[in-house]
This record gives structure tokens, sequence and C-alpha cells, in this order.
């Protein structure tokens, strides 16, 4: 006697399901092939502009290629060997970490104080943000244009003011001990409106509940900004150095349209001296060679940053 199976039986055993697999299977496949095609625009862009340019860059810095010769011959790590014992090397590498330290720290400083003061309520806010963030939209060539004026040793305004003090006019881009120091005054007007919208963004986002309870217990202005206000801020202050940090090391511009490296290239950043090595000297594969081993200091600095971030959370 033979028996037959219930209805709705074979959906319970494995067979049937499979169909149902396959479609699911070739509906993915079809869903990633389309998203290739939207993707792969980009891909290629993004080969053909970066990673080609690194992928090449790396191969020149194992060469002695030179604009002045065609022919180019594989010379292995002696670049690198070379620019390991280049004083220049050591010497621009040295003002390039003095400009990020004494350019990043009133950055920091400045933009956070900028901030609060906007953000307490004053008086005009419009006119406070529009003076703070206005001088960060100037293109690089205005900005240093205006600050050789202000640095002119005989006209300039800086010399003028002292002056009238009563003290000695200052060498602002002729003195080797103060050129870093002009450049980097400069760069912290330029620049420090962009960290100070990225500090007002953090201070408007911040919930304001502890802050009234603590004026509730009697908590003055000062403690609620340092016990309350500031520790808030502390993801953002790590994202603020970080960035500004990074931006400082690359810094090329403003340098080497106001001094031009000098005097005695006391100002000479890094790039300045891979891009006179590379341009004036031709030596495009020493050049390429000083710049990814600058390429990877940033890289160790930029992981040493998260790291400590990351302890501080």
């Amino acid at each position: 006697m033979t028996t037959t199976a219930p209805l709705g039986t074979e959906e319970q055993t494995g067979s049937p399901a499979a169909p149902a697999d396959g479609r699911r299977t070739a509906l993915s496949r079809i869903r990633t092939g389309n998203g290739l095609v939207f993707v792969l625009p980009f891909l290629l862009v993004f080969g053909l502009f970066m990673v080609w340019p690194i992928v090449q860059g790396l191969w020149m810095s194992l060469t002695d290629s030179s604009l002045a010769l065609r022919d180019t011959s594989f010379v292995g790590f002696d670049n690198y060997t070379e620019a390991f014992g280049d004083p220049d090397v050591w010497s621009s590498l040295g003002n390039t970490v003095f400009f990020t330290v004494v350019s990043s720290v009133p950055l920091v400083l400045v933009a956070l104080a900028m901030a609060l003061l906007v953000h307490s309520g004053l008086a005009g806010q419009w006119a406070w943000r529009l003076s703070f963030f206005a001088p960060y939209l100037l293109p690089v060539t205005v900005v240093t244009m205006i600050w050789t004026w202000l640095y002119q040793p005989e006209l300039g305004m800086a010399n003028q003011l002292l002056d009238t003090l009563g003290m000695e006019p200052v060498g602002w881009l002729s003195d080797e001990s103060v050129a870093m120091w002009s450049v980097a005054a400069l760069t912290v007007w330029w620049t420090v409106g962009f960290n100070f919208l990225l500090y007002l963004a953090a201070l408007q986002s911040l919930p304001t509940t502890f802050d009234e309870a603590a004026a509730l217990d009697g908590a003055g202005a000062w403690r609620r900004l340092w016990s309350i206000t500031l520790p808030q801020l502390r993801r953002t202050t790590g994202l603020v150095a970080m960035l500004q940090v990074l931006a400082s090391l690359k810094v090329f511009d403003q340098i080497y349209i106001l001094t031009k490296g000098g005097p005695n290239g006391s100002t000479r950043p890094v790039l300045e001296y891979v891009y006179d090595v590379g341009f004036t000297g031709y030596r495009l594969g020493y050049a390429s060679a000083i710049s990814y081993l600058f390429f990877a200091l940033i890289v160790i600095v930029s992981l040493v940053q998260l790291r400590l971030f990351r302890r501080e959370d």
C-alpha cells in the first residue's frame, strides 16, 4: 500500500528551496554588477590620477631620473641612502617641525578662544563670524602680498608700530631668528578661521543640561568652562590638532612666495627642498626619494596621533 505525502511537505524539504537560493544569488550578482557600473568611473579617475602617480613616483625614486637626461637607470636605494646623509634634508625637516610647533599650538588655542567668544552671546555675532572666517577665503597670493606690505622694513605697519612704541625696527623677513615666526603669524591669521568654525559647530551641538545644572549648584562661568565645556570638546580638539599638524607639516605656498626659503635657508621646508632638487637641480629621482621619506614621516605622525586619541577616549 502506497501513501502520498501531504500537501506542503515538499516545502519542508531542502530540494524545493534551491531555486529560491539560486534566485537570491542571481539577484545579488545583478546588484553587485550594477554597483560596479556606478563605481567604475570613480575607480578609473582614482587609479589614473592617484594610484598610478604614486606607483610611478615610487619607481622614479629608485632610479636616477633627471629632467636633463633622457636615459635613466635603476639605482636601488641609493637615493634614500643619500637623503639620510644630506644635511639640507635634515635642516629643512627641522624648519618644518619648528613651523609645525609654533603654528599648530596657537591655531588650536586661538580658534578655541574665538569660538568661545562668539558662542558666549556676544553682540553682533554675524560680524564677528565674518571677520574671523573671512581671511580663510583669501588665496595665498593675496595673503602673502598683504603681509609683505606689513613686514616692509621702512614703511610697513609692523615696524611703524614698533617705532611709535620707541622700539628698534625688526627685519621680519630678513632676520634668520625672526623670519619663521613671521611666517607662522601670517599662517595663524590666514587659516585660524577654519578651526574656529569646527569649534563653534561643536559648541553649538553640546547639551546644555550639564551647564545649567552646574549653574544652579552655584558654579561660576570659569568653573563651568574648565569642568564641563572643555572636557566635552576633547574629541573636537583632537580632530583639530590632528588636521592642523598634518596641514602644517605640508607647508609650502606661503613660505615659497614670501621668503623663497630664506634668509639663508632658515625658512625652507621639506617640500620646498623637494621642489628645488627636482625642478631646479633636475634630479627627479632624488626628489622623489625625499618626498616618499617625508610621506612615511607623515603617516607615522598620523598613526601616533590616532593612537593617543584612542587612549584618551
